[in-house]
């Protein structure tokens, strides 16, 4: 697909999970959510996990928008079993696409083996269900970056993305590069974190990134200026 300035509301919905997963995002957060990806048609729409199921019923029907789960979510430091866990019961409650965080502690203590099989293992509970795994690269430097997207893809990740939007600072163009670089064809980036504008968005993309995690005030903001 190519995009350009002059992107249709179709093309940009393709590429944008639009979500509500704040510590603070409540259940109207929740519902305008759900009402702008039926709106735009956005390609998933996400929730923190103890409203996935209301989620769920309010996209009842919307077929052009699935339903994504989070895991280990925003901080990657809990236990595998617990990340196992949570993915198969997001998916049993209605998910079709996962995305966890990498255990960046493990990670920035060099523990790689470990952090490996945390994903390897999330992705054998899961299947065939996509797995996007989250590096939170505002805590990593760029060599940090490369290893971490090597380990996910060798953990057999579907996707490589970029943090949570929790940290302050969002995504780069930088580091989306540094990402698809590394893993070529092997997965897939998404970027999610500080994309405010479409201008922002569309460097993204020109950078790699294939998919933008938004939350629902951003992304209404960004469909607007879209004709």
């Amino acid at each position: 697909m190519t995009i350009t300035p002059a992107i249709s509301p179709a093309q940009l919905a393709a590429m944008i999970d639009v979500s509500a997963v704040r510590a603070d995002s409540d259940w109207n957060d929740v519902q305008n959510t759900a009402q702008l990806a039926r709106q735009y048609r956005c390609v998933a729409a996400f929730s923190l996990p103890g409203f996935t199921r209301e989620l769920v019923e309010l996209l009842n029907g919307a077929t052009e928008t699935i339903i994504g789960g989070v895991t280990g979510f925003p901080d990657g430091g809990t236990t595998t079993s617990a990340k196992v866990f949570q993915a198969r019961e997001l998916i049993e409650l209605g998910c079709s696409e996962i995305d966890m965080v990498m255990n960046i502690g493990k990670f920035l203590s060099g523990r790689f083996e470990q952090v490996e099989n945390d994903i390897r293992s999330v992705k054998q509970a899961i299947g065939s269900v996509p797995l996007k795994v989250i590096l939170e690269c505002h805590y990593l430097t760029d060599d940090q970056i490369q290893t971490a997207s090597e380990l996910a893809v060798r953990a057999e990740a579907d996707w490589i993305k970029t943090g949570t939007g929790w940290t302050s600072g969002g995504t780069t163009v930088k580091q989306v590069q540094l990402m698809k670089q590394t893993v070529g064809n092997a997965a897939r980036v998404k970027a999610a974190g500080g994309i405010g504008s479409l201008k922002i968005l569309l460097e993204l993309y020109q950078a790699g990134a294939e998919r933008f995690g938004i939350g629902y005030k951003k992304a209404q903001e960004i469909f607007k200026t879209v004709h």
